[in-house]
This record gives structure tokens, sequence and C-alpha cells, in this order.
């Protein structure tokens, strides 16, 4: 027998069971609410990895967070439990408890039980809130093993518990007395719902430290009692988006001080800080929308991006630095901007989002609103500021000649390219015959053994391979120059074809997927890191559009020692491996990949490169936050901060060598 990793059958018309011809009204089935959010949960959370399985903790933070806004409550707390399970609480005015009249159920079990229900349709009990359509705490309930609700108000405190996927366990009841305000909600996730139930430190740290920036002078607490000893932390910020958008410049060259502006038109309220940093070629913009990240942004972002352009431009000519004419782009005003943009609408009727995750804000009113406010609030800015906004209008001329540049030599080239077979652009690239690009694969990989058995292993057509030698440069630490010079990097930028830094297009990507593939060691990490570092800083669009992944070959191969060639199994995870053990059974012996170039090309391109049976780890930017303080502290050139972050989060232990072939 012959195990692998899971395979998606691709099921053709034969291999379907021929359904039944009678289709009539008995057979369409009813879900109750809690059943269907548990039938379908990515409609309700986005997916069941991670991301969903945070998404939970979100949804009830973002009812304390509805509370603090509107002015009940300085503080949310949120705890990381021993059992697996998660308690969040606030100081709000506490979930009502009375009946609901058009019911006769407890306010609270409706609003944990019945979607679309709660106290955030109007601005009558809110006046600006991120729970629009009144899931949150009925998704969380149905996809948790248990959910636990203690509420203070109005001097009692009352209590009522779920399990099961929602299930009422007890019903609301008195159990005491206080003067207190707010509610506790602690719950934990079913772990047949998701692929993990293990909540990250570090990413609840990022979002309440996220939410705290956005809420000036409210406090965000997070404890983590899994650990001894206990981890905490607590968050408070004065100055909001500005400390925002100082901690993600933190590590750059700011040209200029921190950009802050706040107002109110309306039933819109913005606030926005932003600056500029020397050496920077992407931009960096993110948005909210009543304390909600607007991954994909919206009306707003796009009315903040007219209002800018408006305001660099019309200073510019009326300053006689550009003449009509000669108006600067969009792109090239906004490359090495890093904005932080939050608007509140307290108008619930104006408020849209796209989709329950609300992604993208979609509220006509607030494109015309940021364009007026950011057009006459950064126009006068610069008015009052000469010096930094003839500074600022030099760089985005200069962004401006290097994309103009850029593209006439690509003219030139396509003008001057003689007809023929296509140049081979590295003698170490095995190239992929298609010139179907976006079905292409690059494989990076580590090493020329490696790269040996993957250019034998690979599928022609598709897939080519490009290997490195030796680490790549930490692009973090050197100039553009240095960079261009790094012969790693050339060869990499010409393989992939689609230029880099402000120039970069990944429409002209010769491949769909640019995929890295190392040792699983600290070494091939390093590695991984490295050239993340490099696409992240000079390539981003790759990363923000999903065309970056990591090739997660497996750790073991467990086999029978009576018929290893027949009968093995693969392993990528401790966990995964005890379980090869038991159905390998007695008898059995272990292979321990410390490298690739330890596999031979048939076991390398049907654990790591068939796309049938590999596994990829996609490479997404979920919190920029995240992003820009892990590559400024651990690859800058700063050393302090590096070995103080070191110290506060890695812990070194002695791990039991493994030898290259275990027999048991």
């Amino acid at each position: 027998m012959r195990y692998n990793t899971p395979v998606t059958k691709l099921i053709m018309p034969t291999d379907i069971e021929k359904a039944s011809a009678s289709y009539t009204g008995k057979d369409i089935e009813i879900l109750s609410e809690l059943e269907g959010v548990r039938k379908r949960p990515g409609v309700y959370i986005g997916s069941t990895n991670t991301t969903g399985l945070h998404h939970l903790v979100w949804e009830i933070v973002d009812n304390g967070v509805d509370e603090a806004v509107n002015g009940f409550g300085e503080k949310i707390s949120v705890t990381l439990l021993k059992d697996g399970s998660v308690q969040v609480e606030d100081e709000g005015r506490g979930i009502p408890c009375d009946i609901q009249p058009q019911t006769g159920i407890p306010a609270i079990q409706l609003i944990y039980t019945t979607l679309h229900s709660g106290g955030k349709f109007s601005n009558k009990v809110y006046a600006s809130s991120a729970g629009l359509h009144g899931m949150g705490a009925t998704v969380t309930n149905a996809l948790s093993e248990w959910v636990d609700v203690t509420v203070y108000r109005d001097g009692l405190i009352r209590h009522i518990a779920f399990e099961n996927g929602g299930k009422l366990k007890t019903p609301l009841e008195v159990i005491g007395q206080s003067k207190k305000h707010g509610t506790v909600v602690r719950f934990k996730p079913d772990k047949t719902i998701f692929q993990s139930v293990d909540f990250k430190w570090e990413t609840i740290y990022s979002h309440l430290q996220e939410e705290a920036f956005l809420l000036k002078k409210v406090r965000f607490f997070l404890k983590d009692e899994r650990v001894t000893p206990h981890l905490s932390h607590e968050f408070y910020y004065e100055n909001g988006l500005k400390e925002y958008a100082e901690t993600l410049t933190s590590t750059k060259n700011k040209i200029g001080d921190i950009l802050y502006f706040e107002g109110k038109s309306g039933d819109i309220s913005v606030e926005l800080a932003m600056a500029w940093c020397a050496g920077d070629y992407g931009e960096n913009i993110l948005s909210y929308a009543n304390s909600v990240r607007t991954h994909d942004g919206g009306t707003h972002e796009t009315g903040f991006k007219m209002g800018l352009g408006k305001a660099i431009n019309d200073f510019a000519i009326e300053s006689q630095l550009i003449k009509e004419n000669q108006k600067i782009d969009g792109e090239d005003i906004r490359e090495g901007l890093t904005a932080v943009l939050s608007v509140k609408i307290t108008n619930e009727e104006k408020l849209q989002f796209e989709g329950q995750t609300k992604g993208k804000l979609g509220t006509p009113e607030a494109l015309a609103t940021l364009n007026q406010f950011v057009s006459r609030e950064v126009l006068y800015y610069l008015r009052e500021h000469k010096a930094f906004a003839v500074d600022l209008i030099k760089k985005c001329q200069a962004a401006k000649e290097a994309r103009d540049a850029a593209r006439r030599a690509k003219e030139a080239s396509r003008s001057t390219k003689k007809k023929g077979p296509e140049l081979i652009i590295s003698d170490k690239l095995a190239p992929a015959q298609s010139k179907d690009y976006e079905a292409n694969e690059l494989f990076i990989v580590e090493g020329d053994s490696a790269g040996g058995s993957a250019k034998t292993g690979r599928d022609r057509i598709h897939q080519a391979i490009l290997p490195l030698r030796g680490k790549p440069l930490n692009t973090e630490s050197v100039t553009i120059e240095r960079m261009k010079e790094n012969a790693e990097f050339a060869t990499l930028i010409q393989t992939i074809g689609a230029g880099f830094g402000p120039e970069f297009d990944p429409n002209k990507s010769r491949y769909g997927k640019i995929i890295i593939m190392t040792d699983a060691d600290t070494d091939g990490a390093h590695i991984q890191t490295l050239l993340l570092t490099f696409f992240y800083k000079y390539m981003k669009p790759l990363i923000t559009r999903g065309m970056v992944y990591i090739a997660q070959p497996p750790l073991y191969r467990v086999y029978k020692k009576s018929n290893p060639s027949n009968e093995y199994i693969y392993a990528w995870s401790e966990a995964e491996l005890d379980e090869a053990r038991k159905k390998i059974g007695p008898g059995y012996g272990i292979n321990r990949y410390k490298g690739l170039g330890e596999m031979n090309p048939s076991q390398l391109a049907s654990t790591t490169m068939n796309k049938k049976t590999r596994v990829l780890l996609q490479v997404r930017i979920e919190d920029p936050l995240v992003v820009e303080r892990k590559i400024g502290i651990l690859m800058g050139n700063d050393a302090a901060p590096r070995k103080e972050w070191i110290e506060e989060n890695v812990i070194f232990n002695e791990h039991d060598s493994f030898m290259d072939e275990v027999d048991r």
C-alpha cells in the first residue's frame, strides 16, 4: 500500500453515481440557522483555517469595541485559557437580558442563536458600530463546542450557556449581584469544524494593538495562561492613528513628519495619518470602516487616493513646479507612501460592507467625502510646509521619470529584438516549455543537489527550476545598487521578467506561481526569510496577488521493513509521524529527511512538486503591522531590537537528534 498527502480526486462523468430521477418537495432540506452556519462556515468566517478560527475572537471583541466607540467602557480584555478556550471581557452596558417582545425569548438568547438579531441595525442604540449584520455572536456560538456568557447589568449578574454548536445548555439565570457593568464571553471552538484550534499569541496581539491604535485612550489587555510564566500585555495609545503610522514607519527613512488629519462631514468622521519613506517603491494603505479593517479597500480608499492626487498636483501647479499638462500620476504620488485611514459612519443605513467578513466598503457617500476632505486638508498642509512639499514633489517627479524611463527602455527592447529562439536567461535555469505563463511555476530551490533532483522530477511543460547557490543577500540592509549587483537576485529578476521596484508589473511575470523550496531546517528557513524580504520590498504585488508559495516537503518517510518500496507513508509533522507508525504497524523504519537532496527525484516530485499530491503554503499579508514590525526588527541593521525580540519570543530547547534512518 502507498500513502501520500491527501489527493483531491478529479471526478469524471463516468465516476459520478447516477442521481435519482425523482426530485420533489420532500427532497428539500430545511436547516436551522445554527445548522446552516455549521454546514457552510466559510460563508460566515471566510475559511476554517487559522484565519477563520481567529475570526471568532474578532466577532466577540468587536462587540466590546462597539460599546467603547459609543462611550461605554474603557477596557477590553482577552485571555487565552489552558483548556483551549478564550475569554473576552468588556466594560460596556452589558447585553440586554430582558424578554424580546416579538419572540418572548430573552434578548441575550436571541442574539446568540438567531442570525440577523441585535441592536445595530439603526443608530438608536449605537451611533456607529462594526456589527452591521447581527451575525457575529450567533456564528461564534454555532462553531463552538460550548459558549458561556455572564452579564453584569442593572445591579445583577446573569448567566446563560450553550453547547454542541449553539444548543441551549443552561437557560438564563440570575447568579448574583454586582455594581459592575459589562459582558464576559468564554467559548471553545469546535475542533471538528476547524483545521486547528490553536490560537496564536502574535495574531491576537497584533489585532488588539491595531484596535488600540484605532480607539485611542481605550485600554486593551491580552493574557496567555497556556504557558508558564503567563504572558501578558497592555495596549494604550493617546494619539491613535498617528502612533500607528509612526510604528509602521519606525525602521524607515521618512521624508518629513507624519501627516495627521481628522474631521467630520455629515454622517462620516475621518481620521488619517500618513508618511512617505525614501527607498520604498510600493504603497502601503491600511483602511478601516467603523473599526473594521477593509482589506479590499472600497469607496473611502478610492476617495482618499483621488483627493491626495488632486492636492499634490494642485500644489505643484500653483507653485510652478510642474505645468498643467505635466500632472503626476497617482501611482507615482503614492510610491513609498504609508497611510492609515479610518472612517466612522454614524448612519447605519449608509454603512455598506461587501460580505459578512466586511472586506470592502461600498458606501457611495464615502467617496465624495474623502475626496473633498483629503484634497482640502493635504493642500493646506503643503502650503504651510513648503520645504517638505517641494521635497515631496521632487520625489514624485523622480518616481514618474523612473517609470517613464523603464517604459521607454522596454519599448525600445521590444522594437529592436530580433526574431528567433527566446534568449536563455541563465545557465542555472531549467525553463518551462509552455508559453502559458499563468499556468507556469518557478521553483526556487536551495542547492545544486536538490536542484538536480527537482529538474529530473519536474513537469517540464509547466515547471521551471532555479537553483540557488548559497544564501541570498538581506535586501533590507543593503542599497538597491548592492542588490542589483548580487548574482542571485539579478538572475531572479531576469527569470521572472517583470522588473522590480517601481517598475515591477505582476501582469508581465513569466510565472503564475513562485514557489520557494528549501530544506526543512534553520538554514532553509533563513533562505525563505531572505527571499520573502526581497519579494516584499521589490516585488510586493506578487505577494498581495497570492502568487508566492512555500513548498512543504515531508519530514519523514515511514516504511515497512519487509516491503519498503510498496508500503510507506510520508509525514509532515510529529503528529502525522505517530499516526504513520500506527498504520504501518510492527517492523517499521523511518527515514528523516534533513534536506531536499536526500530524496530521489521521484520522491521529491510525488511529495513536493506534483500538483495532485503536494502541499503548498501560500504567502499572504494578513496583518501589515506584523509584517512591517518583523522585517524592520529581524532584518534591519539595528541589532538591539532584534536581540530584545528574540529574548522575548524565542524559546531555546535541546531537541533530540534524529538519525537519517531509524529502525523499530
